[in-house]
Order: C-alpha cells, then structure tokens, then sequence
C-alpha cells in the first residue's frame, strides 16, 4: 500500500525553458568636474559628489566610514569619510571639484583636507550654512 501511494510527480508535455535574466549595463560617464557636498554636523559628518546638476554619484559618511558613538564627531573620521567617498567616485574619473560645506561641525576643514590628499582639484569652496535672520513674528500675549 505504501507504493501505491507514493505517486510520482506529474511531467509536463512542454519542454522546460530556461529563461535567461537580461541585465542592463550600467553606464558610468565620465565627469571632469562634479559637487561636493560636506554637511558637518555635531554628531556626524556626510560627503556627497554629485554632478553639476546635483544628481547623486557617491557619498560616505563618518558612520559609514566604521566610526560608531562619539568618535564619529571628531576630524580624523571626516577626513576617513571624505576619502571614502573619493574611492567610491573614482571610476567616474572626477578630476575637480566644487566644495559646499554645511554646518558648524569638528570635522570641516579635515573634510576638505581629505579630498585635497586623495588627489582632487578644488575649484571653489563655498560656505552654505544657514544663518538665522530673527525668525518670524512671535505670537502675542493671550488676552482673557
């Protein structure tokens, strides 16, 4: 009985077709120049190329860069990030930059020295960090 229950798997008529994946290419241009994009904050500091249109090419960060807790505010970890994000870009052929920095953070001016040691150009270096301008009409005293 227990052969006559065992049945074997049902064959099918039509022949198996194995069907290939199709992959597209990726197609990496080559960009003489690009935007580098520093935001150095308190606790984390984030480098991101970009072209000149600000579309996104590569980026690294202090966190990303093997640097967890306090240690990923100090410069040393800037400077690792910005050298990251270099060899991740380097395919690209990037040959100059132009340097935006953000923020009041520990680790601008060893971001910037990072991507001079990993063999870029800097174009230009310009300073995006918001300034507050007093802020809007605070609400009035509750009148009962």
């Amino acid at each position: 009985m227990a052969d006559a229950e065992k049945k074997a798997p049902p064959t099918t008529d039509a022949p198996a077709e194995e069907q290939k994946v199709v992959r597209k290419k990726k197609i990496k241009r080559t960009l003489p120049r690009a935007r580098v994009c520093i935001h150095a904050g308190e606790n984390n500091t984030i480098v991101t190329f970009t072209d000149m249109e600000g579309n996104v090419i590569g980026w690294s960060s202090s966190g990303s860069s093997g640097f967890k807790g306090t240690r990923k505010s100090t410069p040393y970890a800037a400077k690792v990030a910005a050298e990251s994000a270099c060899l991740k870009v380097k395919p690209y052929g990037i040959e100059t930059v132009d340097v935006e920095v953000k923020g009041l953070g520990p680790g601008r001016e060893q971001a910037i020295r990072g991507l001079q040691t990993s063999g870029l150009n800097l174009e230009s270096i310009i300073d995006t960090t918001p300034i507050a301008h007093g802020g809007c009409r605070p609400t009035g005293r509750r009148r009962v």
